[in-house]
């Protein structure tokens, strides 16, 4: 029998110049080559939030990606806190909030 990993489901705000860098398509590709679902949008404070999820050390990978974001992006800081897993079947841009 095969162990399942562990799943992890984070919500990230990430802060910086993270608009108008492509972070949001960045961060769709990263997640979805790491086989995370989830979602990020544009935020009107000029942050970016993500929900991730999936195993644990692929969101894990994902989150330290997020501290280096796209070459253009000037990442300050990365918060994440545990979220309640939606269960979606893919990883989207969702538009700005």
């Amino acid at each position: 029998m095969t162990a399942v990993a562990p799943r992890k489901v984070v919500r990230a705000r990430i802060l910086g110049k993270v608009q108008g860098v492509w972070y949001r398509g960045w961060t769709v590709d990263t997640a979805t080559r790491l086989g995370l679902t989830g979602w990020v949008r544009n935020r009107s404070d000029g942050t970016v939030e993500a929900l991730f999820a999936g195993p644990a050390a692929a969101v894990d990978h994902m989150l330290d990606a997020c501290r280096r974001g796209p070459s253009a992006a000037i990442v300050r800081d990365v918060v994440a806190e545990p979220e309640q897993d939606p269960r979606l079947a893919d990883f989207r841009q969702l538009p700005s909030q």
